[in-house]
């Protein structure tokens, strides 16, 4: 620790002894620094708040303000900053005085540019902000004009949105019209090359689509006739091997003369059995196990019954009904083969075309698809057209914009750039360190030491003893004088930086 105060006490020693040296360095790099801070022109700023709000009168509005929200915020900002724009303020504020060329007026329409700044907010809020730094005018005059510019550009944006949106509405009328106009010829020429195609080639190219269209559409209806076919054919030659096990006839005993007992309930029995068969349920179904159980029941008791009735054959309604079933499916069945056949003869057709006439698939594609490309320009043409036109008419009939100055232009009173007072500060503490630097550099490179232990350090060799400097009275004096003069420049630095700083407070206060 104490090692490190030595070697500060020796740099600080090192610094003053070469004082005069920082003191003049300071003051050179202070006074290049303050006459550099001194030419930056002050820039002066104004800005102002405008609030743009639509009223909704369509039932769509909202959805389409939404979608063209983001597209309508650009097209202000974008027509802000316009060169028509910006030459309208050049010439209607105090820059336009000494613009006499066309290439004077660029050279300040691109620095109006970069000055001016349309930032968007919530809620249809429009920040409009213009600065102002030009080094030949005064600061007053820097203040005004940035108030200029600003109030300018409202008045622009007020012309350009509520007056000029009208003619900007009938402008993009017209152009929808002729883009109809045109589409619709389009349109019609490219509906009379499908339909001369067609009818050109009307017996190669049978239905509507492509022929790979049609095949394959074809091919999947065949498939389908095809399960259905196999499914109705396995229902037909199961009714076949039903109606095979049933008997035409039935005989039904007859006691007295009527029919009754045992043998009469057993025919009943057997009838309703076969009924159930008939309608496809199987042996397992609860009603064909039930059936099954009352037959086998009957049966029993009818071998017991004495003899003495008679038999009655009559036509057996199961058998009937039987026929009644397999008539239908077997209609069914031939109607099914009769679509397979025609399926089947469309398929060798299509095949055989597509086989002969392999570029009129892809003509007859390529004119489909032009045809609905335009037939969707002019479509959507059509609706931006008439929606284009229903608010117009609302613009035109009612208060569809309203337009108010929520913060009008403000006067500036003191610039936004450069804050002078902080770079003067810099500069003075650059200044200060740099002569410090400087002073303690050159006592670096010079061979000089400050202590006796620093000389034996460096030459390697005891250093016996030192002598002190003694002065004169003369010597004093001189030097009291020479401190009175340094002091006196020090001060003199300082008292320069705070007449700068008053200096700057003035002028900031004295713009109108």
């Amino acid at each position: 620790m104490n090692g490190l105060y030595d070697e500060f006490r020796i740099a600080v020693h090192s610094v003053w002894q070469r004082r005069w040296i920082a003191l003049a360095i300071a003051w050179v790099i202070c006074l290049v620094g303050w006459l550099a801070v001194a030419m930056i022109p002050n820039s002066y700023e104004s800005s102002a708040r405008i609030l743009v709000q639509m009223n909704t009168i369509l039932p769509n509005q909202n959805q389409l303000d939404a979608q063209e929200r983001q597209r309508e915020i650009e097209q202000v900002q974008q027509s802000l900053t316009s060169a028509v724009n910006l030459e309208k303020v050049v010439r209607s504020t105090d820059l336009g005085q000494n613009v006499a060329t066309p290439r004077e007026m660029q050279g300040k329409v691109n620095a109006l540019r970069g000055n001016i700044n349309v930032v968007a907010q919530d809620e249809g809020f429009f920040e409009i902000s213009a600065r102002s730094s030009d080094s030949n005018m005064t600061d007053g005059e820097n203040a005004k004009i940035a108030r200029d510019i600003v109030q300018k550009l409202i008045d622009i944006f007020v012309e350009e949105n509520l007056a000029g949106g009208r003619g900007e509405t009938r402008k993009t009328l017209k152009f929808l019209d002729d883009q109809l106009s045109s589409r619709q010829i389009e349109l019609e020429e490219a509906e009379a090359r499908r339909v001369a195609f067609e009818t050109q080639n009307l017996g190669l190219l049978p239905g509507s689509g492509s022929i790979g269209q049609r095949l394959s559409k074809t091919n999947d209806d065949l498939r389908r006739i095809n399960a259905e076919l196999s499914s109705a054919q396995a229902s037909l030659n199961a009714l076949n091997s039903q109606l095979g096990s049933t008997s035409p006839t039935i005989s039904t005993p007859s006691f007295n003369g009527s029919g009754g007992g045992a043998r009469g309930q057993l025919a009943q029995a057997q009838q309703r059995l076969s009924v159930l068969r008939a309608r496809g349920l199987t042996d397992q179904h609860p009603d064909i196990v039930s059936a099954q159980r009352e037959v086998a029941d009957l049966r029993t008791r009818a071998a017991n019954e004495p003899s003495g009735s008679t038999t009655i054959t009559q036509p057996n309604p199961a058998y009937s009904s039987l026929q009644s079933l397999q008539a239908d499916r077997q209609a069914n069945v031939a109607a099914l083969l009769q679509q397979k056949a025609v399926l089947e003869a469309d398929i060798a057709s299509l095949r055989d075309k597509q086989a002969t006439e392999p570029g009129l698939a892809a003509e007859q594609s390529q004119l489909n698809r032009d045809y609905e490309v335009l037939k969707n320009q002019y479509d959507e043409l059509l609706e931006q057209r008439e929606a284009l036109r229903l608010r117009g008419q609302v613009q035109t009939e009612t208060d569809a914009l309203r337009f108010s100055v929520t913060d009008p232009p403000s006067a500036p009173t003191s610039p936004v750039d450069p804050n002078r007072p902080l770079l003067l500060a810099m500069v003075l503490a650059a200044g200060v360190g740099g002569g410090i630097a400087a002073a303690f550099a050159l006592a670096q490179i010079k061979a000089s030491y400050a202590t006796a232990e620093r000389l034996a350090k460096a030459a390697g060799l005891p250093v016996l003893g030192s002598i002190s400097h003694t002065l004169t009275n003369a010597q004093r004096e001189l030097r009291k004088r020479r401190m009175r003069w340094f002091y006196g420049s020090a001060v003199g630095l300082l008292v320069l930086f705070g007449i700068l700083q008053a200096l700057e407070v003035v002028e900031r206060g004295s713009v109108v």
